[in-house]
């Protein structure tokens, strides 16, 4: 399975053809005159008779709000360590699909092609329908031991992913959310129930850059704290840009706020690369990688890790007992080379246990 092969438009356009497989919504609020107000993500957005929201896929018909549903942009198994989750069934694979549209506009995203839709006149992926139980099949055909939702953001079309979720779980299969973190706490009590992990996207501690991505910094922090009071299985993902959220004092900051809500919170500082429309920034450096890893020890994370350059960043590949730091999971890339938690949740040396999902 791989990304949907992109193709061009014939009569209809893409926005129609996404509008016929769309059914009536849950996460919103009807006002007067045929308004509605939508929270499905942290915008919040007050959507007029015929509008459409910041994330152009979920739009307001005669007082109604529809959203995606019954389709795939993209679908793929993965490996569960590229969502990333490296405190959740090691070596296994996660089956992962997206839709299209999304609430941020990164300039830097690597799935454009979803997540611009309707959006960027360039990025056109037809969409594939699915059902929600062919969608746990291919995952039972595959080995698969999770469903994601993931290449664009998943908070928008959460009553399709909740559709796909209930039959997931029913076949005790684990769920997760690849997301931003613009989230509300109405889409996260509407979630709660299905959802087992959630990776947040924790892009800067400016919030002057995070509205130059379409977000707003209060948001996502308020988010981070929230999923991890409510229970899911939380880790979070900064992704390096150089020039742009690389300095020491940033990089501090972001690790100081995540240890205040928990020193056991998985922290992932992943490298940028040249994508889409930011080519300007240098590709990071793994010593760029590695200094922010300390930056994290140093701020009191228990688990920190150096991502998507394999083999270049030391130890902040593996997962250490935060005890007597025995090595318990090593790893290349997103490949297991040792692994001494599944099925124990806990360092055989020490007992400690570690947190994370590991049956």
């Amino acid at each position: 399975m791989a990304m949907t092969l992109v193709t061009s438009p014939e009569t209809r356009t893409l926005a129609e053809i996404l509008d016929e497989r769309s059914v009536p919504g849950e996460l919103y609020e009807r006002l007067p005159d045929n308004k509605v107000r939508c929270y499905a993500c942290g915008h919040r957005c007050l959507i007029f008779d015929g509008q459409r929201g910041i994330c152009k896929v979920r739009y307001n018909r005669g007082g109604s709000l529809y959203v995606p549903h019954g389709y795939v942009g993209a679908l793929q198994c993965d490996p569960t360590e590229k969502k990333p989750f490296n405190h959740v069934l090691p070596g296994s694979y996660t089956l992962t699909f997206g839709m299209l549209g999304c609430d941020y506009h990164c300039p830097y995203c690597q799935n454009w092609l979803t997540s611009q839709t309707l959006r960027d006149p360039q990025a056109w992926v037809a969409p594939t329908e699915i059902t929600p139980q062919q969608m746990v099949s291919l995952a039972e055909r595959y080995g698969a031991r999770m469903i994601g939702s993931s290449y664009n953001e998943p908070l928008i079309t959460s009553e399709w992913a909740v559709d796909i979720f209930r039959q997931a779980k029913a076949h005790g299969l684990r769920t997760a959310y690849i997301s931003n973190g613009n989230a509300t706490r109405e889409v996260l009590e509407y979630i709660r129930p299905w959802v087992d992990c959630y990776k947040i996207d924790l892009k800067s501690m400016s919030d002057k850059r995070y509205r130059t991505l379409g977000g707003v910094l209060s948001h996502v922090l308020e988010a981070i704290a929230r999923v991890y009071e409510m229970g899911f299985w939380i880790e979070v993902v900064t992704l390096v840009v150089p020039g742009f959220n690389d300095s020491d004092q940033e990089l501090r900051q972001a690790a100081r706020y995540l240890a205040s809500i928990s020193v056991d919170i998985p922290w992932h500082v992943t490298a940028f690369h040249k994508d889409y429309k930011m080519i300007d920034p240098d590709n990071t450096p793994a010593s760029t990688l590695v200094r922010a890893a300390r930056i994290g020890q140093e701020e009191g994370l228990r688990y920190v890790y150096a991502g998507n350059l394999p083999g270049m960043v030391g130890p902040f590949e593996n997962t250490y007992c935060p005890n007597c730091q025995t090595l318990l999971i090593e790893r290349y890339g997103y490949r297991i080379v040792l692994d001494r938690l599944t099925g124990r949740g806990s360092c055989p040396d020490c007992g400690t246990a570690i947190p994370g999902i590991w049956s």
